[in-house]
């Protein structure tokens, strides 16, 4: 039953995201009365052109390996050739599955879907651009997500593309540029490298993968190098011109960089502006974030925020996690508040990076005392096909607690491990935990259980 009849709604949400969809479902499911709008298609950034393409590009980029280890184990493959046109449908068929999963869970608990641009009006009114109304809703949720930044100033930029237009490209690029150095920049750089693409990744630090474990990335950047992506440190872009052999950019320290398409994935901002955030006295960022409490509640109490729109932690884990949370604070009628001290992160590039917990260079900037456990060596299945790629696995215990504080890995299923590790650090688990815990063997994560002598020891 409603609680508020004198509005069209109960809870009106802009964004039909991960962390959107998610807040609709159970708030509708605690007997609100719902309203998503969206002006692109339902499933945001994560389903649409983010996570789950990218992933299948991934597992695309990686049959190239497995065609030649396949020779060390006894296999003939024989020619083998890669139609991009191909995995593009195949994408596109998936995600329209997928699309279509999440409009029938909103219609199957009574959420109202409008495929309208919407704008807040006010604290407890929301204008439908599109159909030209204005309805009225106890609670606003702003779950509208972020958006590639470009800088609009550098010459040529209208000539690149961003993480929005790599999945429709139609053909193959023979040379790409990738601009940037975090995650969907080493992602794609590793992509395309995989798919036969000559690929250049270009970055304005010393170092890609700023905030990763020191370790990690000096350790991915090797094996990325080794696998034929050309990483250019230290440089950025200067202009970039169309001629008619392709696309050339020319860059601070004066070199001219080739390619058929360029990629630009330097950050993303929240998607704030013109959604009337200014009408209704919200707060937010320089940077366009919406500020919050810990219970993604703005200053003006009727609205909130949840996703990579509040500048928190910018991941589809998080955006559902803080819409389930806030559905169930609001509608629930029980206050829960998100952890966001120890979230698992994966990077898709291969080799494949897991992490949970704190840094080295967090743990050492806390000044307690800690010690390394690290263990490098070739996974079984490299050993027969020949792959000189290394597999790295790190953990960080903090003394005297003995508490597993951070765990790093990079090799194989590396995600799919510390998603479980994750569990453990979760609830505290001390080194002689993982010492107790059995190891199943052969795999590559019962190293997380046999290190038994400290790498090093760092004592204050």
């Amino acid at each position: 039953m409603s609680e508020t009849p004198d509005f069209d709604y109960d809870l009106f949400v802009i964004g039909a995201g991960s962390g959107g969809v998610r807040a609709a479902r159970i708030a509708a499911l605690n007997g609100a009365r719902v309203a998503v709008a969206e002006e692109y298609r339902v499933g945001g950034t994560c389903v649409i052109r983010g996570c789950v393409p990218k992933k299948l590009l991934v597992y695309a980029s990686r049959f190239s390996d497995d065609f030649v280890d396949a020779a060390g184990y006894g296999w003939s493959v024989g020619e083998t050739s890669f139609d991009w046109p191909t995995l593009i449908a195949a994408k596109d068929k998936e995600i329209g599955r997928l699309e279509t999963i999440y409009g029938v869970n909103l219609a199957k608990v009574g959420v109202e879907v409008l495929k309208t641009r919407a704008e807040i009006d006010g604290p407890h009114s929301v204008r439908l651009n599109d159909i030209g109304k204005v309805v009225t809703a106890r609670v606003i949720l702003v779950a509208t997500g972020g958006h590639p930044t470009l800088d609009r100033t550098l010459a040529g930029i209208e000539h690149v593309i961003t993480s929005n237009e790599v999945f429709h490209l139609q053909e193959q690029p023979r040379r790409i540029v990738i601009a940037g150095g975090g995650y969907i920049a080493v992602e794609f750089a590793s992509i395309f490298a995989g798919l036969g693409t000559e690929t250049t990744l270009i970055y304005r630090g010393e170092q890609i993968l700023r905030g990763f474990d020191r370790e990690v990335r000096d350790h991915v950047a090797a094996e990325l190098q080794q696998r034929g992506v050309n990483i250019v440190f230290g440089d950025i872009a200067t202009r970039i011109d169309k001629t008619v052999a392709g696309l050339v950019m020319t860059t601070r320290g004066g070199a001219t960089l080739a390619a058929d398409q360029i990629m630009f994935a330097i950050g993303r901002a929240p998607n704030t502006a013109g959604i009337g955030l200014e009408r209704a006295g919200v707060a937010v960022r320089p940077d366009g974030a919406v500020i919050v409490d810990d219970f993604s509640r703005s200053n003006v109490p009727s609205i909130y925020a949840v996703g990579d729109v509040t500048g928190r932690i910018a991941l589809t884990p998080v955006a559902i996690r803080e819409g389930h949370a806030f559905a169930d604070t609001v509608f629930g009628g029980r206050e829960v508040c998100v952890d966001h001290r120890t979230i698992p992160t994966a990077v898709f590039t291969t080799p494949e990076i897991g992490t949970v917990g704190l840094t080295e260079e967090a743990v050492k900037a806390t000044g307690s005392d800690y010690d390394v456990y690290r263990s490098t060596f070739r996974p079984m299945r490299h050993i027969l096909a020949g792959r000189d790629e290394k597999m790295l696995l790190k953990l960080l215990v903090e003394q005297p607690s003995d508490r597993v504080v951070g765990c790093h890995i990079v090799g194989p299923d590396a995600g799919e491990m510390a998603q479980l590790v994750a569990i453990a650090l979760t609830m505290g688990a001390t080194k002689a935990q993982f010492d107790a815990t059995m190891a199943l063997h052969p795999t590559a994560a019962e190293e997380l259980v046999t290190m038994r002598t400290p790498s090093e020891r760092h004592r204050s």
